[in-house]
C-alpha cells in the first residue's frame, strides 16, 4: 500500500499572513472584551449609586421612619394582607414605578419584609444578608434575590428624631437591564472592532504582497542559501565584483575589488559618489561613448587602477522584468600586459641577435677569405677596424658606448624599428655601464617602453630632424646596482595644460595626448612606472620639451638591476675609452 505524499508546507507569506490574522483578531477580540467589561462594570456601578440615592430617599422619608417605628413597636408582625394595604407597600411601591427600580423593600428591625414588589413575600425575612444595613451601614451590592440578579444598596432606617435602627430599605435594579445598557453602548464598540479586524486583514494583505515582492517569492531557506552560496562565490573569485542597485548604491564591493582598486569596502555608498575611476561610473551611464556601456555587449574596458591594469565591463541586471541595477566584473591583465611586453622585449632581442648573427657570419666569411688568399696583414687590419668600431651594425649612433650584450642587441634592434620610421635612436656621450644587467626583462620592458613612447612623440612632433637620445647609466652597489636611464627626443614636449603626472594614467601617449582606452595603447608609461616602483625606483618626467624641439625628457631609475660588482674592463674596451 502506497503511502500518500505529505502535503507541502504552507509558504513562508502565507504562515506571516496567517499569523498576523490571528494577532489581529486575537488583539480585537480581547480589546473588545475588555471593553464591555469596563463598560458593564460602569453601567453596573451607575446602578448601585442610582440604588443608593433612591433607598437613602425612601428611608429619610418621615412617614416611613413613623411607619417602621410603629410596626416595630407592636408586638409581632402584621399579617400580609395588612402590609399590602398599608402605607409602607404604598409608598415603596410608588418609589419603585417612578425610578423603574426592580424592587424596593422595606424591613423591620429584623429584617421581616413590610413592603415588597410580590405581595406573596409580604412578612417574610428577606433573601439577602440585612445585617449590616440594620447595624447602621449603607452598603451596595450585586447578588441574586428572589426576583433575579441585581445592582443595589441597603440602607438603615432611623426612628424620627434618634439614632435607633428600626429597619432597613433595599432597593434593586436588575442586571438585565444593565446587560441591555451594555449591549446598546457596546454596538458602536462592536462596529469599530469589526473595522479595526478589517483594516488588520486589508493591512496583512498588503504586507504579504510587499514581503513577496521585496523577497522575490522566495522563501527564507531559499534567501538563506542564497546568501551562503553568494558570499562563496563573490569572496571566493579573484575577479571584482560591483554591484550597483537601481537606486544606484553599491550593493556589493567584494574582496577582490577592493584589492584591485586598493579601496575599503563601498557597500551602501552612491555610485556617483564612490572613489572609483570615472570610467567604470561611464559604464553604467546611458549613452555614454565608453565600450561596454548601457548594457551593449562591446568590447570590454581597460584601464589602469591602483597601479593594475584592469579591464572591466558592465551588464545590466534583471529579475524577469525588474531591473535590479549592474553589475560590473573587474579582471587583473597586469601580468598578461607585463607578460605581452616582455615577449615583445625578447621578440626584439631575438630580432636583434639574428641580424648579429647574420653580421658576424659575413665578418667570419670575409676573414676566412683573407686567410684563404694568404693576405694575413688584410686580415689583421679588419679585426683592428672590428675592434674600433664594436660589433653592432645597427644604425644607432656611438651605439659602442653600450659593452652589456643585452643591451646591445635591444637597443639595436630598437634603433633598426626606429630607422624604418625615419627616425635616428642615438647613445648619449654620458652612457657608462660597468656593471652587468642582471634583470633583463625588467630592464628592456622600461627601456622599450621609453623608447616607443619618444619615437611616437618624434614622429608625431613638427621638427624634420627626427631623432631620439638615450643615455644609460648604472651605480654599482653590493647588493644590486642602480641602472639610471634617460630618453629625449625631438617631438614637441608635453602640450599645454598637460600635468606631469598625467601622462602615466592609462590612455596617455605621449604622440597624441590622452587616447580612449580600450585601444590597447596608452599603458607603456603607466606600466613603467608601475614596474620601477616595485623595485623601489620610479619613472618621471625631468623636461616638458618645448614645440618644435626638443621634446620631453623622461628618467627612469631601476634598483638591484646590474650585477653587484663593475665588470673587469678588457683590454679592447680601455682602449676604446681612451679613444672616445
Amino acid at each position: 500500500m502506497q503511502r500518500s505524499a505529505p502535503p507541502p508546507p504552507l509558504r513562508f507569506s502565507t504562515q506571516t499572513l496567517l499569523l498576523q490574522l490571528a494577532v489581529v483578531l486575537l488583539v480585537v477580540l480581547l480589546s473588545a472584551a475588555v471593553h464591555a467589561w469596563l463598560t458593564y462594570d460602569r453601567v453596573g456601578s451607575e446602578a448601585e449609586n442610582q440604588a443608593l440615592t433612591l433607598a437613602r430617599t425612601v428611608a429619610s422619608d418621615p412617614e416611613v421612619r413613623a411607619n417602621v417605628l410603629a410596626i416595630s413597636e407592636q408586638p409581632g408582625t402584621p399579617p400580609p394582607a395588612q402590609l399590602l394595604a398599608g402605607p409602607l407597600q404604598s409608598s415603596a411601591e410608588a418609589a419603585r414605578t417612578r425610578t423603574g427600580a426592580l424592587f424596593v423593600v422595606i424591613t423591620d428591625e429584623t429584617g421581616i419584609r413590610l413592603a415588597h414588589p410580590d405581595p406573596q413575600r409580604l412578612g417574610e425575612k428577606v433573601s439577602t444578608d440585612p445585617s449590616e444595613a440594620l447595624s447602621g451601614q449603607e452598603i451596595t451590592t450585586r447578588n441574586t434575590g428572589t426576583l433575579g440578579p441585581s445592582a443595589g444598596a441597603k440602607v438603615p432606617v432611623y426612628a424620627p428624631g434618634t439614632a435607633t435602627v428600626v429597619g432597613e430599605v433595599s432597593v434593586g435594579y436588575s442586571m438585565e437591564t444593565v446587560a441591555q445598557s451594555v449591549a446598546r453602548d457596546i454596538g458602536p464598540v462592536a462596529l469599530t472592532a469589526a473595522g479595526a479586524l478589517l483594516a488588520g486583514i486589508l493591512g496583512s494583505f498588503l504586507l504579504r504582497r510587499r514581503l513577496q515582492r521585496l523577497t522575490l517569492g522566495l522563501e527564507p531557506e531559499e534567501i538563506s542559501t542564497l546568501v551562503h552560496d553568494q558570499v562563496a562565490v563573490l569572496q571566493g573569485v579573484d575577479d571584482g565584483v560591483i554591484g550597483v542597485s537601481a537606486d544606484g548604491r553599491v550593493s556589493v564591493f567584494n574582496a577582490a575589488a577592493q584589492r584591485l582598486l586598493e579601496l575599503p569596502d563601498l557597500a551602501g555608498t552612491r555610485w556617483e559618489e564612490a572613489p572609483v575611476p570615472e570610467q567604470l561610473k561611464a559604464l553604467t551611464r546611458p549613452g555614454s561613448d565608453v565600450p561596454g556601456t548601457a548594457g551593449s555587449p562591446v568590447d570590454a574596458l581597460e584601464l589602469v587602477a591602483g597601479g593594475r591594469v584592469l579591464v572591466a565591463n558592465a551588464r545590466k541586471a534583471l529579475h524577469r522584468r525588474e531591473d535590479l541595477g549592474w553589475v560590473i566584473m573587474l579582471r587583473d591583465r597586469t601580468e598578461l600586459q607585463q607578460l605581452t611586453r616582455q615577449l615583445d622585449a625578447v621578440g626584439t632581442m631575438s630580432t636583434a641577435l639574428r641580424a648579429q648573427r647574420h653580421e658576424f657570419a659575413n665578418q667570419l666569411h670575409t676573414l676566412a677569405g683573407f686567410l684563404g688568399i694568404g693576405q694575413h696583414q688584410d686580415a689583421r687590419d679588419y679585426l683592428a677596424r672590428l675592434a674600433a668600431t664594436g660589433p653592432l651594425k645597427f644604425p644607432v649612433d656611438q651605439a659602442e658606448l653600450l659593452q652589456d650584450p643585452y643591451l646591445q642587441a635591444f637597443v639595436g634592434a630598437k634603433g633598426v624599428e626606429a630607422d624604418e620610421r625615419g627616425v635616428a635612436l642615438r647613445i648619449g656621450p654620458e652612457t657608462l655601464v660597468r656593471g652587468q644587467v642582471t634583470e633583463a626583462q625588467d630592464v628592456t620592458t622600461v627601456l622599450g617602453n621609453l623608447i616607443d613612447n619618444a619615437v611616437n612623440a618624434a614622429v608625431a612632433g613638427s621638427s624634420t630632424d627626427r631623432w631620439v637620445e638615450l643615455e644609460v647609466l648604472d651605480e654599482p652597489a653590493d647588493d644590486g646596482g642602480t641602472l639610471h636611464i634617460v630618453v629625449a627626443d625631438s617631438g614637441d614636449g608635453l602640450a599645454e595644460g598637460t600635468d606631469a603626472e598625467g601622462v602615466f594614467a592609462e590612455g596617455f601617449t605621449t604622440a597624441s595626448g590622452p587616447v580612449r582606452a580600450g585601444g590597447g595603447q596608452g599603458f607603456g608609461l603607466a606600466l613603467a612606472r608601475q614596474l620601477a616602483r616595485r623595485r623601489g625606483g620610479d619613472v618621471k618626467v625631468l623636461e616638458r620639451g618645448t614645440k618644435g624641439g626638443p621634446g620631453a625628457v623622461f628618467m627612469a631609475t631601476l634598483p638591484h638591476t646590474t650585477a653587484g660588482k663593475p665588470a673587469a674592463a678588457s683590454p679592447g674596451a680601455a682602449g676604446k675609452d681612451e679613444n672616445g
